[in-house]
């Protein structure tokens, strides 16, 4: 029997290799299917949003970002005006190129702008306007509407289920949960020492009054907006001092969210460098809180809020990757050393002062937001005793 011509063999298992990659390659291909049709109800992604540059009235979702102020630039603190917002899929996106830059009508200013409300970075807004460009960048002008959206605002984050976080750690204790806790926490976002002054904004918000944050030794409720170096400003205290291992504001230990606060200026220079033990003379102007010449009592309410960042600092830094080791000791007037004490007392105060409800929240907060990090000693406070005692 004759066969069929080469030519038609080669036709027909070329037409077949085709129909298969078109085919195969269908069921490969990234689709928008969980995104929305722009309604109110649906809203966009962002991404989705910067692709349909049309003109068009859409509703978008994305996290605030910061506010842009030209083409490639978007600034995350000190906001010039409330004229502008940066929208991206993500809460911690850097990259200008993944934000849509929204224009903020003079009806909603008091409301989203950032100058005036400088925590509402980090936080789900559903925004309804045209999809045109704004700086010469992907944009949403002539807004008619904007509302925070679902999935978490600065008072609100998303709930965390630390179910499998900590499974590495089950079952050990002394030194062995230390190592397995520090690799659990090592790898995080780190951000700017600039980029601490909205951080804080966020981390320490009065949550009966989002306007405003909690300093850490005087608990006063104070403006977000009166940081700086002024009489009863407020500043960024680092509670395991940064002359204790010598890490200054460097990216890493210096801007790390889990051990700095909001404090009171002049508070925080009476505190200084010192290491922490009960006693001393009471703070004229932080009531509760006492000092003698080598130590910081902190007041009751914040005594195992401190001995937790403290712990938390120990276990995170343990010198590799060029970061200092941190280590806690029984002494004080440590100084310069990488050391922090005194751990005996430290582990009082954290039985002394159960974890509340604002830790947690703080806790959630950088871990979504931020570092993407947690403080083992917040989930569990009972891991410093296993640890140390």
């Amino acid at each position: 029997m004759r066969g069929k011509p080469v030519k038609s063999v080669k036709l027909v298992f070329l037409f077949s290799l085709i129909l298969t990659i078109v085919i195969g390659s269908s069921a490969f291909v990234p689709t928008l299917k969980a995104a929305g049709d722009g309604s109110v109800t649906s809203p966009y992604t962002v991404s989705q949003a910067m692709a349909n540059q049309s003109n068009t009235l859409k509703t978008v979702q994305g996290y605030v970002t910061g506010q842009p102020t030209a083409s490639s630039i978007v600034v995350t603190s000190n906001y010039p005006n409330d004229y502008a917002i940066a929208l991206a899929d993500a809460a911690g996106e850097t990259a200008t190129s993944k934000m849509i830059y929204v224009q903020v009508p003079s009806s909603y200013r008091s409301q989203f702008g950032l100058q005036s409300n400088p925590g509402l970075k980090g936080t789900k807004v559903k925004v309804t306007g045209y999809l045109t460009s704004y700086f010469t960048h992907p944009g949403v002008k002539n807004v008619t509407s904007m509302e925070t959206g679902g999935g978490g605002t600065p008072s609100d984050p998303p709930p965390v289920d630390t179910g499998s976080y900590y499974d590495s750690a089950q079952g050990k204790t002394g030194a062995t949960l230390k190592s397995a806790l520090h690799n659990i926490i090592d790898d995080h976002t780190e951000i700017s020492y600039d980029a601490v002054w909205d951080a804080l904004r966020h981390t320490d918000e009065d949550p009966n009054n989002k306007n405003n944050v909690i300093l850490l030794y005087t608990g006063r409720s104070q403006s977000k907006t009166t940081n700086g170096g002024g009489v009863d400003d407020w500043n960024r205290e680092h509670v395991w001092a940064k002359s204790h291992g010598d890490f200054g504001t460097a990216m890493g230990p210096g801007t790390d969210l889990h051990h700095l606060r909001p404090t009171d200026v002049s508070v925080n220079s009476s505190r200084g460098n010192l290491d922490f033990d009960n006693g001393g003379t009471e703070n004229s102007e932080a009531k509760g809180n006492y000092s003698d010449s080598d130590s910081w009592e902190p007041r009751d309410a914040v005594k195992g809020d401190v001995a937790r960042m403290i712990f938390y600092m120990a276990v995170r830094y343990e010198g590799d990757s060029g970061e200092p080791d941190l280590e806690m000791n029984n002494n004080v007037n440590n100084g310069s050393a990488p050391y922090m004490g005194k751990v005996s007392v430290l582990l009082q105060w954290n039985d002394q002062d159960p974890v509340d409800s604002m830790e947690r929240h703080r806790n959630d907060v950088i871990y979504n937001v931020y570092q993407h990090n947690r403080n083992p000693f917040i989930d569990h406070p009972e891991y410093a005793a296993a640890i140390w005692q």
